[in-house]
């Protein structure tokens, strides 16, 4: 096997306290992140060979950057150097980046101004048996969206394994393009589609009944979940995966399962739930992570579910974008 690619934007995250006491103390706790590099950060910790490809500023913090990267295992030679800055968000602790605690900062940073025909895609995938991206990189703006398009024609010539989480931001759905005028033509390349029905619903207008909500049952859940995946895998050729992911919030606390459709078989979890959690950035990202792990050992799907789902509840209780748990820690939470 080769290495898994790993290609989106890198980010600064600065995390603000819902009191406000960082405008007091001066102080507020930074990370480094971004969609992508999480499930890298991650696929390196529990041990697969992987790359991660994004664009940076040539300046000596950008060498820091790579430094650190390679310090984790993260091969990141790849990286295109170019342009002024790094993007970041502002997030309230503990708030969901779905509403209105979020603030972007991305503009002109050097992913967004990233063009057709500048990277070598050749020499990018070189050695690269899966390429992983998510639907941010596409919702930045056309340019990046068309770059997106490159690799995937780039990495099927190559019959590279291909994956896309579609992770839905409507604060960065800007340029006058809807993600369902984008998001089906670059969805045609994958072999993996990870999401869940509604962000399926916005992204390749697959539609979801109204009343599912207010039934509130898993079992309707799980049965939409295996409908959107028949669906995409029917509609979509190249796909023979589909996973999806249920995160319902109330009174402070979480309740979580996930389902898993490949090889016409369908696999869904038990419900993890806790009173409370303690971040909820890169849990989804960790969940794709664990799929990545999972069918590049070849591990059976039922057991590449329960280990994606452990990792992805598990980091709901973890402060930074990324996991810290290596892969024997979160398997023994499995067999507890």
């Amino acid at each position: 096997m080769g290495k898994v690619l790993c290609f989106g934007e890198l980010l600064f995250r600065i995390s603000l306290d819902a009191e406000g006491d960082w405008l007091k103390k001066n102080n507020v706790p930074f990370y480094m992140g971004g969609a992508e590099l999480n499930v890298a950060t991650a696929l390196a910790l529990w041990d697969v060979p992987v790359q991660y490809f994004t664009a940076l500023p040539a300046n000596h913090m950008s060498a820091q950057i790579s430094t650190h990267l390679k310090d984790k295992g993260i091969d990141s030679e790849k990286t295109y150097y170019h342009g002024d800055r790094v993007g970041l968000y502002i997030l309230t602790k503990g708030a969901d980046i779905k509403n209105d605690s979020l603030i972007y900062d991305r503009a002109h940073s050097a992913f967004a101004e990233l063009k057709p025909g500048m990277i070598d895609w050749d020499t990018v995938l070189d050695g690269v048996s899966w390429f992983h991206f998510s639907a941010i990189c596409p919702a930045i703006n056309q340019n990046v969206a068309d770059v997106c398009k490159e690799a995937l024609i780039a990495a099927s010539a190559k019959n590279i394994t291909i994956s896309i989480d579609l992770n839905y931001r409507s604060k960065l759905w800007k340029y006058g393009k809807s993600p369902e005028q984008v998001i089906p033509e670059l969805a045609s390349y994958c072999d993996l589609v990870m999401g869940n029905i509604w962000a399926a619903e916005t992204m390749l207008g697959i539609p979801v009944e109204d009343e599912l909500l207010s039934i509130n049952k898993k079992e309707n859940y799980l049965e939409a979940a295996l409908k959107t995946s028949q669906y995409i895998t029917e509609n979509y050729p190249k796909c023979k995966t589909v996973a999806n992911t249920f995160r319902f919030d109330a009174d402070g606390g979480i309740t979580y399962y996930t389902s898993l459709y490949t090889g016409g078989e369908y696999y869904s979890t038990t419900d993890y739930a806790a009173a409370k959690i303690v971040n909820k950035v890169g849990s989804g990202d960790c969940f794709m992570a664990g799929l990545i792990y999972g069918f590049y050992n070849q591990s059976p799907p039922a057991e590449i579910l329960e280990f994606a789902t452990a990792a992805a509840f598990d980091k709901l209780f973890l402060e930074g974008d990324a996991t810290c748990r290596t892969s024997d820690e979160i398997k023994n939470v499995i067999t507890k």
